[in-house]
């Protein structure tokens, strides 16, 4: 695996990169998270056959501050981070793979971009614009306030990192650290404007997804109402359902990397 930096408009931003030569991922993380949480993919199976691209999302891991919070800290000023990210390193079609927050950010890039061969959403509820949108979605959860929360308390950082991975799942330092470091600001100025309803109109955005659309939820899900996301009149779904993986939370493909690569490279194989 190796790890640059790339310079865009909106910070420098940090990647990893598989040594597989096959067909490109791009793959985004959660809520102050970082790339480092897709190890088990860029390192198995998956990595090595797949050129996989892992970054670290501008206010997060070791990518830089944005230059423009107001700007960069949004589902559309992610999308056109990871869009000018993609272009900047030549690659003009890929997958994707969006986790929580990233799968959002996928839900946005596809009304904003062609590249997109396909996208894999888990941990998302695809929702329409407002906070009834929002409510609908998500389950309600003590955890869910320091999402958009902008300084946390060593207890909160704690907290969050384990909620976010999933109680069952392994737990290691920099998952802690990564919400340590993430910016305030980038908490809170991307929920309230998710709130405000900036941005694509995601339900819109998966119903009508002109590629193929995977979703892969823990059926544990703690904080996504997967009856919500299993309702939604797909037109573009893979495989004709939503997935969910038995005993499993937030972040399957962490918990149980061998039983999500399964999902992952057969929806790869398929696009």
């Amino acid at each position: 695996m190796t790890h640059r930096t790339i310079e865009t408009s909106h910070a420098g931003i940090a990647i990893a990169q598989s040594p597989g030569e096959g067909p490109t991922v791009l793959m985004i993380h959660g809520n102050s998270s970082c790339k480092e949480v897709f190890r088990n993919q860029l390192d198995g199976d998956i990595g090595a056959t797949y050129r996989c691209i892992a970054m670290d999302l501008p206010g997060h891991g070791r990518s830089d501050d944005a230059t423009d919070p107001e700007r960069t800290y949004s589902m559309p000023g992610y999308a056109d981070a990871a869009i000018e990210l993609m272009r900047e390193l030549g690659h003009e079609r890929y997958a994707m793979l969006g986790w929580s927050l990233g799968g959002h950010i996928g839900l946005e890039m596809l009304t904003r971009t062609d590249a997109i061969r396909g996208l894999m959403i888990t941990g998302t509820p695809p929702v329409g614009r407002g906070e009834e949108q929002l409510a609908a979605g998500f389950l309600p959860s003590e955890h869910m306030g320091l999402a958009g929360q902008r300084d946390l308390s060593e207890e909160e950082i704690d907290a969050y990192a384990r909620a976010t991975c999933g109680i069952n799942a392994p737990f290691e330092p920099f998952l802690r650290e990564a919400v340590a470091r993430t910016h305030g600001h980038a908490r809170e100025l991307m929920l309230g404007s998710f709130a405000r309803g900036v941005g694509a109109n995601q339900r819109e955005a998966a119903v009508n997804a002109p590629v193929p659309l995977a979703v892969v939820n823990g059926a544990e899900e703690p904080f996504v109402n997967n009856e919500f996301v299993a309702a939604l009149p797909y037109r573009n779904l893979w495989e004709d359902r939503v997935h969910l993986m038995d005993g499993i939370g937030h972040a399957p493909f962490w918990e149980a990397p061998e039983a999500f690569d399964v999902y992952l490279e057969r929806f790869l194989e398929s696009i």
